[in-house]
């Protein structure tokens, strides 16, 4: 689900010290480079911006946090996943701003993939750090029972999109250098999904697992699982608009 892995970027700051976007796994290579870097640019580690509480992007804290303990760790809160990490978390709210020596990141709360979810925008090179928003080439997932919105997925990208980034750093596979095409796509795609939902539901009440089959017709059997999430998060924005309803398992057009 991770593709290639994580991509965690370490900004130095003209003060001596360093940003670090999102916290990895904590894997001994990863730390590794964190010192390499850190040293041949003669900064020390001041903060950790940690995108949201999913395990590739913050279970790496202990680890960093014992190799630089003067570092700070911050992240929107989400209460019941925080705490599974293990340090003291600093809060970062919509519209913050995180000082990198003289440069500054603004923070966007961005839900939907995850309720916490950020991003960090440095506007003076509209360059936006997007964490799980988008992938090139790639879609993202919306688990739905484990607090991705849909609605809010849609929100986020409506809002990154309004701001004309000249260039998304995702948390996972390349830059992205062209961000308005793949973010129009990304908004596209779940529309045309929705409509394909509604179809479904449209021959009589069915179930998540009747429509996703109906819907991902011969998927390998390893991804039905996501399938069923994504077609979920479609059925439960459907239903917090009053477009659909469900009775039991069983789910139809209002």
């Amino acid at each position: 689900m991770t593709g290639d892995g994580n991509n965690t970027f370490l900004i130095p700051g003209d003060d001596g010290r360093a940003v670090m976007i999102d916290a990895g796994q904590g894997r001994d290579e990863h730390l590794r480079l964190i010192e390499d870097h850190l040293r041949q640019s003669g900064q020390r580690l001041h903060r950790v911006l940690v995108t949201h509480a999913h395990p590739d992007h913050a279970a790496g804290a202990p680890a960093i946090a014992r190799a630089h303990p003067g570092a700070q760790f911050h992240k929107y809160p989400w209460p019941g996943q925080d705490e599974k990490f293990g340090v003291e978390w600093q809060t970062l709210g919509d519209a913050a701003s995180v000082a990198v020596g003289a440069e500054a990141l603004s923070v966007l709360h961005t839900p939907g993939h995850s309720p916490d979810h950020l991003a960090f925008w440095h506007e003076a090179s509209r360059t936006l750090f997007s964490g799980d928003l988008v992938i090139a080439g790639g879609s993202v997932m919306i688990h739905s029972t484990g607090g991705g919105n849909l609605a809010e997925y849609l929100a986020s990208l409506e809002r990154i999109r309004a701001l004309a980034p000249a260039k998304l750093l995702p948390a996972h596979g390349p830059v992205i250098d062209e961000p308005i095409p793949v973010l129009t796509r990304y908004i596209e795609h779940r529309l045309a999904r929705e409509v394909q939902v509604l179809d479904a539901l449209g021959a009589g009440p069915r179930t998540v697992e009747a429509i996703a089959e109906s819907i991902y017709d011969g998927l390998d059997p390893a991804l039905l699982p996501a399938a069923h999430e994504t077609v979920r998060a479609h059925l439960d924005k459907l239903r917090l608009e009053g477009r659909a309803a469900v009775d039991a398992d069983r789910w139809s057009i209002v």
